[in-house]
C-alpha cells in the first residue's frame, strides 16, 4: 500500500472537499465514534444484529488491520467538520476463491444521498482489481430496499439465496454498467481514479 498514492483529495458532487484514504491504526477512535453515531436501524442493516453503541474489539481490529493483498478499508473524510468521518468501505479476499472478495459499505445517516457510497465503491473496486480480484460480492437483507436498489443501480447482478440478497460486480466488465445516475457517477469515478490508483 502506497500511502502517498492512496491518499486522494477530491470533491463530492456537491462541491465538498474530502480526503479519501485507507484506514490507519490511529483511526480506531474515529471508527468507534462513527459506529456510535449510526442509528440502531443502520447498525442492524449493516451488521445484521441488534448491537449497542460500542463496537466490539474484534470487529474494530478486523477493520483497522490492513493487508493490500487480502483486505483494505477505505474512508471518506470531511476535514472541515469537527467529526470528519462520513463513511467507509471494506473488501476481504475470499480464501476459497482468490478471484472474489466480499465488500461492505457504510455511510453515516446524515451523509447518505451525497454520492459517498458510490465514491467508496469506486476506490474499493480499483484497489481490489489492483490486488488481482475479478469480482466483488455484497450482501444485504431482503428488507433493506435502499441498499438493494443502490447496488442494482451501480451495476451489480443480484439474486436471493433464500436468506439474503447477493450482489456481484464483475470488475472486468465496465461496459456492463447500466445507464443509471449511480452507474454514471461510478463510471466517472473509476475513469478519474484508475490512473491515480493503478499507476
Amino acid at each position: 500500500m502506497d500511502e502517498m498514492r492512496d491518499r486522494l483529495e477530491l470533491e463530492l458532487r456537491d462541491g465538498t472537499p474530502v480526503i479519501v484514504r485507507p484506514l490507519m491504526e490511529d483511526d480506531r477512535a474515529m471508527v468507534a465514534e462513527a459506529y456510535r453515531r449510526l442509528t440502531p436501524e443502520a447498525r442492524y442493516q449493516r451488521f445484521w444484529t441488534r448491537t449497542g453503541e460500542m463496537i466490539g474489539r474484534e470487529m474494530l481490529d478486523r477493520l483497522v488491520k490492513q493487508d493490500p493483498a487480502s483486505h483494505l478499508t477505505w474512508v471518506v473524510l470531511d476535514p472541515a467538520r469537527n467529526f470528519p468521518g462520513t463513511g467507509g468501505a471494506s473488501w476481504w479476499r475470499n480464501a476459497a476463491d482468490p478471484a472474489e472478495a466480499e465488500i461492505s459499505l457504510m455511510v453515516l445517516d446524515d451523509d447518505q444521498g451525497r454520492g459517498i457510497g458510490t465514491l467508496l465503491l469506486a476506490v474499493a473496486w480499483i484497489s481490489a482489481f489492483r490486488a488481482g480480484i475479478e469480482r466483488l460480492v455484497g450482501y444485504c437483507l431482503v428488507d433493506n430496499r435502499r441498499a438493494a436498489n443502490w447496488m442494482r443501480d451501480c451495476g451489480a447482478a443480484g439474486e436471493w439465496d433464500g436468506y439474503k440478497l447477493v450482489f456481484t460486480w464483475d470488475l472486468t466488465r465496465l461496459d456492463a454498467l447500466p445507464e443509471t445516475p449511480a452507474s454514471v457517477d461510478l463510471a466517472a469515478w473509476l475513469a478519474d481514479l484508475s490512473p491515480r490508483l493503478l499507476e
